[in-house]
């Protein structure tokens, strides 16, 4: 496979530097924390880590208010021990993806100083202002019920400035020439310390024109073809990782007609119909979200995940489908959140059902596209719902049975540890599955081999196929004259489906998963699923 299309087929780890481990007893994690864990993510099985925010920040919003685009939070360590994990995640063939937040800066960034400082200054026409207060100052925010307005008052500047987010977080004006040459003077920096790329946050924010209209403005597609050249110009192999919540018949605009704008994308659109099957059984509607999101360019890659830092997005859904959702994930009205989503890790959503979190994963890892997993899931780590908004899924990382779960050897975290109920960190951690050949972090090692196994899932064709079973999605993959198909039961209920043969040639299907045969009959193949089970099979051959 071409070196330059690596993201095909990876698997993408997601983690905060500050959650995941601490070295020197601070309290907080730290770059030599992780460094020191890079052999368990590689016996994982992991390709690429994506950091989330480690610059320099106010951590009003956890890091995504930047008060600086080139450095290292201190409290996360030194850029030189930056470049050390640089060094060993290298040395361990795990490439690293970076969150970079071009949208907004913090107000407590030196450019926003200057420029509510002085009118004069430089740096006021690289942030979006407004002498009168614009009719839409409170539409188009990012944090519907908690925000209140999208255009805020500074009595320093006299002027009324933009923000998408929160009022500390102050929009970038991407209409500025100096703007865009600076924010690929970002990139460029930290394409020098060897990133194999950036998750692009907030995405159609940097590029629309709040102007036009806060709720439905127009956009600078053109700048997403910027952003590439210069990435790949500097990087050959270099990604950009999309954060476009957006409609199917937009994403062409995205990836560009000849795939020549983002990389890849998360497929927001299809994961929200995804929770809506998980929770009803009804699989439709996410086949038709897969099929509505299949045409993207071939360079172009969908990432697929479960969870991630920030809420389950159901914004898409309509009223009756996310109330559904709502009544079996998030019942509790305090685990919702911006009258959109739902704020609770995986494990205690789906009620630390084992094979439903197993079924949900296993589906997540042969979707087509590459595989998303936030640190702590392969645990099954739960959730604190006493901490503020998106906090509540960005607890420490659970390593032992030992005080603070083995995160530090501090008195007290930074942020508090799980330490009660069914996933207090005793109960969850990563020392005791490991010991256990059953348990959940042993089975995600396991399903991560078999998807490398499976390269027809990144690179190949695909279809869906019709078992005959509502509650049941099947998709088959070619690729170089091989064939997977990947078989999920949404329902709790046992099924029988009959899966057709591609040719009259094929006989078996091997399973992966279970370690059988499939043979042929006058129907096809006869396959049955207990609730919540799957099965990955392999025509043909057991071996690729």
């Amino acid at each position: 496979m071409n070196e330059e299309l690596w993201y095909k087929n990876a698997v993408i780890y997601s983690l905060e530097v500050g959650t995941f481990r601490d070295s020197n007893g601070d309290g907080t994690g730290d770059f030599e924390g992780l460094t020191g864990q890079l052999s368990y993510l590689k016996s994982l099985g992991v390709d690429a880590i994506w950091l989330a925010p480690f610059q320099s920040s106010p951590k009003q919003d956890d890091g995504y208010d930047v008060a600086n685009y080139y450095d290292v939070d201190p409290q996360y360590g030194s850029p030189g021990d930056f470049a050390e994990f640089m060094y060993q995640a290298g040395k361990h063939n795990i490439r690293v993806i970076m969150d970079i937040v071009l949208n907004h800066t913090s107000d407590q960034h030196p450019w926003f100083k200057q420029a509510r400082a002085d009118k004069n200054s430089r740096y006021r026409n690289w942030y979006v202002w407004s002498k009168e207060r614009p009719q839409d100052w409170n539409k188009g925010m990012a944090f519907p019920g908690v925000q209140k307005e999208s255009w805020t008052y500074d009595k320093k500047a006299g002027e009324y400035y933009f923000h998408r987010f929160y009022n500390f977080q102050p929009d970038l004006n991407f209409e500025n020439p100096d703007v865009r040459n600076e924010a690929q003077r970002v990139l460029g920096f930290w394409l020098n310390q060897g990133v194999s790329g950036f998750r692009l946050d907030a995405v159609p924010f940097i590029i629309d024109l709040p102007k036009t209209s806060a709720e439905k403005p127009e956009h600078m597609f053109e700048l997403i073809t910027e952003f590439r050249r210069f990435v790949q110009w500097r990087k050959g192999d270099a990604l950009i990782l999309g954060e476009a919540n957006v409609l199917p018949d937009e994403n062409k605009e995205y990836f560009g007609e000849n795939g020549d704008r983002m990389h890849t994308m998360f497929n927001f659109y299809a994961n929200q119909y995804l929770f809506y099957g998980l929770a009803t059984g009804e699989v439709e509607p996410f086949k038709k979200a897969l099929l509505d999101t299949k045409k993207i360019p071939g360079t172009a890659q969908w990432f697929y995940f479960l969870r991630n830092h920030d809420e389950i997005d159901l914004g898409r859904l309509t009223d009756e489908q996310r109330n559904k959702v709502y009544q079996v994930f998030g019942p509790d009205k305090n685990m919702q959140l911006y009258d959109r989503g739902i704020r609770r890790r995986l494990a205690p959503m789906l009620g630390n059902n084992r094979k439903l979190i197993e079924m949900a994963y296993s589906l997540v890892f042969s979707l087509p596209g590459a595989p998303v997993i936030r640190y702590g899931d392969e645990i099954g780590m739960g959730d604190d719902l006493r901490l503020k908004e998106r906090i509540a899924v960005r607890t420490p990382m659970q390593w032992t049975n030992q005080k603070n779960s083995g995160f530090t050897s501090a008195e007290k975290p930074f942020r508090p540890v799980i330490s009660e109920g069914a996933f207090d960190y005793k109960k969850v951690n990563v020392a005791a599955q490991r010991q256990d050949p059953n348990s959940l972090l042993n089975w995600t090692a396991n399903i991560m081999r078999i998807r490398k196994e499976c390269p027809e899932i990144g690179l190949g064709d695909w279809q869906i196929v019709d078992a005959g079973v509502p509650e049941v999605l099947v998709i088959r993959y070619n690729y170089q004259g091989k064939s997977v198909l990947m078989a999920h039961n949404f329902s709790k209920e046992a099924k029988q489906i009959e899966i057709p043969q591609q040719s009259e040639s094929e006989k078996e299907l091997f399973s992966l998963t279970h370690h059988n045969k499939v043979v042929a009959n006058t129907a096809g193949f006869t396959l049955n699923l207990d609730g919540y089970e799957y099965n990955w099979l392999r025509a043909g051959s057991a071996i690729r």
